[in-house]
């Protein structure tokens, strides 16, 4: 279904949040969008003004050869492009827009969204170089660990790593082939060449990770230290559960339940970069109606609604690493929970109580430029460096001084168990930023405004002005 937003609409809704509070959830939309601008590698185009102090960079970037691997993402505070997490965050980001449309339009940020899907998109296509070959990364995480500086001034070697069929991945492939089967969807009314593009590599992907079994960061072991795989066996029912929402190729959903039973899919307590099974889930419970799938969705909600540990001040607490990255995910699995009629409306406002927290509930805003007491001292190399002739350097990233450019949009790691938190740029658990950190987070901030929780802005023409 496509929506269209040309009448003027006012958007009334619940208001919902402990402190009476009307977050304007368009406008942190918008500011996250933002934050995958700031985090584009390659030669750059459709740059917001607030995003100006991003520059062309990386654009010699490389495979063994010579194959142009210019484009995607740089994962978080440093210039490595990890392919892993960037394909779940291309998924979560498809997802978003899949679920909640309308969302998007009424926030008029629905063209804005498919352009970051696409600067991914491009990208994996690049490094889908043959049929049993995918670029996995470029950059070296040592090397990049050891540089502080504008990405625009990098002059360190960049390697290129890959998997192929005496290396291989089963993970990374099949994550991409779920990335590309999703954004197709996103892109199937709008240009159904490219579409079809997607589908096709999605396919040839998956193949390659079902016959090829192995772990990803085994192949490419310098992955290992920031994004090790602990199976793969949720990527592969995953991918061809993709496949076949983007195909309606029966013989992807056969796959897909027998590979549920043969690597024994059970309960799980999260969903994230690395562990897929409740989107699995989801997936399954929407294509197939009431059944096991759904039952262990409503178990694990109803354990986050009853049961889960949870901060002084309301955030379902799941990890030290990313604390709030993870209620994010779990925000979303929550509100496509309900999407299904599974407790509709008390799994919709845990979910948006959970935003809420990271917007203000918590005391302040996690959400750089966004808020209340927002964050200044990201862990993020780019915008912390003053505009040139001024150097950046370690001693840049060791002072007291708050980035020198705002990071609109970027979703830090979050508080400990206690709210405790500290805006420190030296604090890489509680202060990274990451790709996968906002996918979650922006899907259920589209899915908010769908249900009519948003409050503050007036959509005109298909783009909405937010109001101070």
């Amino acid at each position: 279904m496509r929506y269209f937003c040309f009448s003027l609409i006012l958007v009334s809704g619940v208001v919902g949040n402990s402190n009476n509070c009307d977050y304007k959830y368009a406008e942190v939309l918008y500011k996250s969008l933002l934050f995958y601008q700031a985090q584009r590698s390659g030669k750059l185009c459709f740059m917001d003004p607030l995003v100006s102090w991003r520059k062309d960079s990386a654009i010699d970037d490389c495979g063994r050869l010579g194959e142009d691997l210019s484009g995607g993402y740089y994962d978080g505070g440093g210039y490595v492009k990890f392919g892993f997490p960037m394909a779940f965050t291309t998924t979560m980001l498809s997802w978003g827009v899949i679920s909640y449309e309308h969302g998007y339009c009424i926030a008029g940020q629905l063209d804005e969204a498919k352009r970051a899907i696409r600067w991914a998109t491009d990208y994996f296509l690049k490094c889908h170089a043959n049929d049993s070959v995918l670029y996995g990364q470029v950059g070296d995480p040592q090397i990049d660990n050891e540089c502080w500086g504008r990405p625009e001034d990098m002059t360190m070697e960049r390697p290129a790593y890959y998997i192929d069929a005496a290396n291989p991945g089963s993970d990374l492939a099949a994550e991409t082939a779920a990335a590309l089967a999703a954004a197709s969807i996103v892109f199937l009314e709008d240009d159904p060449n490219y579409s079809k593009t997607l589908r096709t590599h999605a396919a040839t992907l998956y193949k390659f990770a079902d016959k090829f079994r192995a772990i990803y960061s085994d192949s490419i072991p310098c992955a290992g230290a920031f994004y090790r795989s602990t199976g793969f066996g949720d990527e592969l029912v995953w991918a061809a559960t993709w496949l076949f929402k983007a195909t309606g190729r029966l013989p992807y959903l056969i796959i897909a339940e027998q590979m549920y039973q043969e690597f024994g899919l059970g309960y799980t307590s999260g969903f994230s970069w690395d562990e897929k099974r409740l989107g699995v889930d989801v997936l399954l419970a929407e294509i197939k109606g009431r059944c096991v799938y759904m039952d262990k969705l409503q178990d694990f909600c109803d354990t986050m609604l009853t049961k889960k540990e949870r901060t002084p001040k309301g955030l379902l607490f799941l990890g030290e690493w990313g604390s709030l990255r993870n209620a994010a995910y779990v925000a979303f699995i929550l509100m496509k929970a309900a999407d299904l009629g599974l407790n509709s409306v008390n799994y919709r406002h845990l979910a948006k109580s959970q935003i809420d927290y990271m917007l203000g509930n918590g005391g302040r805003s996690y959400v750089v430029g966004f808020g209340n007491n927002p964050p200044t001292h990201c862990y993020h190399r780019s915008s912390s460096c003053p505009d040139e002739p001024y150097d950046c350097n370690w001693d840049t990233f060791r002072g007291c001084q708050p980035n020198a450019h705002i990071l609109y949009g970027a979703l830090v790691g979050g508080p400990g168990p206690n709210d405790s938190y500290s805006d420190i740029r030296t604090d890489t658990v509680h202060n990274s930023v990451a790709l996968d950190y906002n996918a979650g987070f922006q899907g259920v901030l589209a899915g908010l405004i769908y249900h009519g929780f948003e409050t503050n802005n007036i959509c005109q023409g298909g783009v909405c002005r937010v109001e101070d």
